[in-house]
C-alpha cells in the first residue's frame, strides 16, 4: 500500500514540478499560442513515461527466468540446494521480508534479485558463483541481493526510471514543436521536422536520463553492500566476495537485470555503469566511509 501510495505521490509531482516550470518560463502560452496544450502533453508524458517503467517492474520476475533460463528450487535434489534455500529463508526472516524464490542459472558469476513486490522477490544465484565461492561468501552475496529487496530497490528505481522516463518524452516533443515551427516554419499541424527532431531528442535525452538513473543505482548498491554487512554482522565476507569477484569475469545480465548484478566498468563506460568500482565497494566497507 506504501509503494502505491508513493507511486501516485510521484506521478502528481512529476506532472506539478513540470507544470510549474513550463509556466515559470512562460512556455505554456507560446505553446498555446502555437496550438500544442501543455496539459494534454504532460498528461501523456506520465502515462507513456510511467507505463513503460511499471509493466517492466512486474514483469521483472518472468522475464527474469524466461532471459538467464534460471530454475526455481521447489524441492531442494541435493545438500547445496537445501543449504542454499536455508540461507536464503534466514536471511531473509532477518530482513524482515518474507521468503523470496531462489533460483539458480548457468553462467559466470553473478546473482541478482528481482520482483515488484518485497514479498514476493526472486533472488538467483549463478552456477559460476557457487562453484568459485566459500559459502560465507555466497552468503554475504545473498545478503546482497536480500537486502536489495527489503530496501525496495526494484520499486524504487523503476519510479525514479518512470520519473526520468517523463521528462525525456515531454522534453523532446517540446524541442521538436519549436524546431518545427521555427526552423521548418510548418505552420499546421506537425511536418516531417518535428517527428525527425522528436526521435533524435529522444535519443539523446534518454542517454543523458541513463547517467542520472545509473548514479541512483550506484549509490543504492552502497547500501545494499551495507545491508549484507548487518544481516551477517560482520563485512568480511561481503568484503571477500567482493575481492574474490574482482578477480573473475563477472557474468553478463540481460540488461533488465543489470541494475540488480555484480558488474564493473571503467573509463568514460562508469557513466552508465549500475555498480561503483569493486575497489571503492571494498574500501567503503573496510572504512566504514560516507558514500561518495
Amino acid at each position: 500500500m506504501k509503494r502505491i501510495f508513493l507511486f501516485l505521490l510521484t506521478n502528481i509531482a512529476v506532472l506539478v514540478v513540470l507544470s510549474v516550470v513550463v509556466r515559470l518560463l512562460g512556455l505554456d502560452r507560446a505553446l498555446a499560442a502555437n496550438g500544442l496544450d501543455v496539459g494534454a502533453l504532460l498528461v501523456f508524458s506520465a502515462i507513456v513515461g510511467f507505463s513503460g517503467a511499471i509493466i517492466s517492474l512486474l514483469l521483472s520476475k518472468p522475464m527474469a527466468k524466461w532471459s538467464t533460463g534460471a530454475q526455481v528450487i521447489g524441492t531442494p535434489k541435493n545438500e547445496n540446494e537445501t543449504w542454499l534455500l536455508a540461507t536464503v529463508k534466514r536471511l531473509a526472516d532477518k530482513a524482515g521480508i518474507a521468503m523470496p524464490e531462489v533460483s539458480i542459472y548457468d553462467g559466470e558469476p553473478n546473482a541478482f534479485a528481482t520482483g515488484a513486490f518485497r514479498n514476493s522477490a526472486l533472488v538467483a544465484v549463478s552456477t559460476g558463483l557457487l562453484n568459485s565461492m566459500s559459502r560465507d561468501e555466497i552468503e554475504a552475496v545473498l545478503g546482497h541481493e536480500i537486502s536489495h529487496v527489503a530496501n525496495g530497490d526494484m520499486v524504487t528505481l523503476a519510479l525514479i526510471q518512470g520519473v526520468i522516463n517523463t521528462f525525456v518524452v515531454f522534453l523532446a516533443r517540446v524541442v521538436a514543436f519549436f524546431v518545427d515551427r521555427i526552423v521548418f516554419r510548418t505552420e499546421r499541424g506537425s511536418g516531417p521536422g518535428y517527428f525527425i527532431t522528436m526521435i533524435v531528442a529522444q535519443i539523446v535525452l534518454g542517454i543523458l536520463a541513463s547517467i542520472i538513473v545509473a548514479w541512483f543505482s550506484r549509490r543504492r548498491e552502497f547500501r545494499a553492500d551495507a545491508g549484507s554487512a548487518r544481516l551477517l554482522g560482520t563485512p568480511q565476507p561481503m568484503m571477500h566476495a567482493l575481492a574474490r569477484l574482482g578477480g573473475l569475469p563477472p557474468g553478463e545480465l540481460p540488461k533488465a537485470m543489470s541494475g540488480f548484478g555484480i558488474t564493473d566498468r571503467s573509463g568514460f563506460m562508469a557513466l552508465f555503469a549500475t555498480h561503483p568500482p569493486i575497489e571503492e565497494r571494498i574500501r567503503v566497507l573496510q572504512t566504514g566511509a560516507p558514500v561518495p
